[in-house]
C-alpha cells in the first residue's frame, strides 16, 4: 500500500529571538542633566557588553523607532530574563516601546524531508505510524548537530541589519499550504539559489513565528552595504515564492550602535 508524503517538512529549531524597538521619550530626556544621562548611557552599554554577540544594538532610520535591540538566546527562558535585564534598567523608563517580535532562529529541510519521508515509505513505514517518528527524529538530531552553528548564531558583525515579518499566502486562488511538497521543495530551492548569488555580502537568518507572533516567519538581513537589501528583495519577489505567495509586514533598517555611537546620539 502506497502513502502520499506528509505535508509537513521538517525544520530544524535553534535560538529563541527577540527583537525590541523603542523610541526615546525626548522630553523626560531634555529633563536630565548630561551628568546623568552618560550614567544611563553607561549602565545600558555596560548591560549590552555583558549580554555578549547574542545582543545587537541598531539606531534606526524613519519614524517607527529611534533604536532596535536583537537577541539571540540559547532557550525561551535565557530569552525572558534578557528582556526584563533590559527593562530595569534605568534608561527604559525614558523609552517608549513602539514594537517587538518574538520567534525562533528556523532552518527549513525541505529538500531533506523528501528523502527522509521517502526512504521510510519504502521500508513500509506508514506516516505517523510505529518507527516513524523515531526515524524522523534520528534525522533532526544529526542534522542539529550539523547545522549548530547555522541554529545557533551570533549577531553577525556587519554594520547594517533590516528586519522584516513574512507570510505564506494563504488565499482562495492562491494558497502555499495546499501544495504538494515536492512543489512547495522545488520553489524553495529555486528561491534559495537567488539568496546563494548574495553569500558573502549579506547574511540571512530565518525565525519562526508560527504560535509565537503575529506573522509566520521573520527575516533579519545583515550587510555592511544596506543598498544589497534593496537589490537581494526586490530580486527575489520575481521568483513565484515571493511574487505568488508571499506577504510582508513592517520594514525596520538600522546601523550598529555602539558606546560612543550611542553617547553622541543621546547627547543633547
Amino acid at each position: 500500500m502506497s502513502f502520499p508524503l506528509p505535508p509537513l517538512p521538517l525544520t530544524l529549531e535553534g535560538s529563541a529571538v527577540l527583537h525590541q524597538m523603542f523610541q526615546i521619550s525626548w522630553s523626560a530626556w531634555r529633563g536630565l542633566t548630561q551628568e546623568t544621562r552618560n550614567e544611563l548611557i553607561d549602565e545600558l552599554t555596560s548591560t549590552l557588553e555583558g549580554m555578549g554577540a547574542g545582543t545587537g544594538l541598531f539606531s534606526m532610520f524613519g519614524h517607527k523607532a529611534d533604536f532596535m535591540l536583537v537577541h539571540f538566546r540559547a532557550g525561551f527562558e535565557e530569552l525572558g530574563e534578557t528582556e526584563w535585564a533590559i527593562r530595569k534598567l534605568r534608561i527604559w523608563d525614558y523609552c517608549q516601546q513602539t514594537s517587538s517580535y518574538v520567534s525562533i532562529v528556523e532552518l527549513g529541510l525541505y529538500e531533506s524531508t523528501a528523502k527522509v519521508y521517502g526512504g521510510l515509505l519504502e521500508k513500509g513505514i506508514a506516516p505517523n505510524g510505529p518507527g516513524w517518528k523515531e526515524g524522523v527524529a534520528e534525522t533532526i538530531e544529526r542534522q542539529k548537530v550539523a547545522m549548530a552553528p547555522r541554529i545557533y548564531p551570533e549577531i553577525p558583525p556587519f554594520q547594517y541589519c533590516c528586519f522584516y515579518p513574512m507570510d505564506r499566502l494563504r488565499g482562495e486562488a492562491k494558497n502555499w499550504y495546499m501544495l504538494p511538497l515536492e512543489e512547495r521543495a522545488r520553489l524553495m530551492h529555486e528561491h534559495g539559489m537567488i539568496g546563494r548569488r548574495y553569500a558573502g555580502e549579506v547574511k540571512q537568518i530565518i525565525s519562526g513565528s508560527i504560535g509565537f507572533d503575529d506573522w509566520e516567519w521573520g527575516v533579519d538581513l545583515f550587510s555592511d552595504d544596506a543598498l544589497v537589501f534593496k537589490k537581494l528583495i526586490y530580486e527575489m519577489r520575481f521568483d513565484p515564492v515571493s511574487a505568488i505567495y508571499a506577504k510582508f509586514g513592517t520594514f525596520y533598517l538600522g546601523i550598529r550602535c555602539n558606546h560612543e555611537r550611542l553617547k553622541t546620539l543621546l547627547t543633547i
